[in-house]
């Protein structure tokens, strides 16, 4: 992995926060996960990681199991009222003043808050959310156009924008690697029972 700085980094876990620029060098065997920043795990990674990419060779062994059953619990750190905007914001359109008031801070605190805790902004953690629901809509077998509605994207152009600008990645190239996940072959074994 390249930083922003142009820095090498070379191990067999990194870890990169959220909003660090970096590029991912094509290697064999090769292993993403993105963590939710509202989850237990979460808290235990902004502990041991710095503003860049950080190198975590005790993480080298986790596999999609581990890290699902990882950040399976919430965040204990993050604000609660940070909590209350993020649900409320995941699935609505809420300007941020209505969204501030809500949860009883001003819109200035609340964007200061986001980014204090999660390292980014809340506008950046939805597209976040709605990458996610696109990807799970992938995963499941829709279309890249089925996907972007999904997600919640006004179109497939759209959410190969979002793609590319938050990933570095485009849907075509992570469309292989989201259908043979092993999430996607339970979404397989499921539809097969349905039969």
């Amino acid at each position: 992995m390249v930083d922003d700085a142009g820095t090498l980094h070379r191990a067999v876990a990194l870890v990169v926060p959220p909003m660090a620029r970096h590029r991912l060098l094509a290697t064999a065997g090769l292993r993403t996960f993105f963590v939710e920043p509202h989850c237990a795990f979460a808290d235990q990674l902004r502990e041991r990681c710095g503003a860049g990419v950080t190198v975590a060779a005790d993480l080298g062994g986790l596999d999609e199991d581990d890290v699902r059953r990882a950040t399976a619990r919430p965040s204990s750190e993050l604000d609660p009222r940070l909590l209350a905007a993020m649900d409320t914001r995941v699935d609505q359109r809420v300007s941020m003043p209505a969204l501030a008031a809500g949860v009883g801070l001003s819109p200035q605190r609340l964007r200061a808050l986001a980014r204090e805790q999660l390292g980014m902004p809340l506008g950046r953690w939805q597209v976040w959310q709605r990458l996610g629901r696109a990807a799970a809509a992938l995963r499941a077998g829709e279309s890249l156009a089925g996907a972007a509605i999904a997600g919640g994207f006004a179109d497939q152009a759209h959410f190969t924008r979002q793609l590319r600008e938050m990933m570095g990645l485009t849907p075509s190239a992570v469309l292989p690697a989201l259908r043979s996940s092993p999430a996607a072959r339970d979404v397989d074994r499921d539809r097969a029972g349905d039969r």
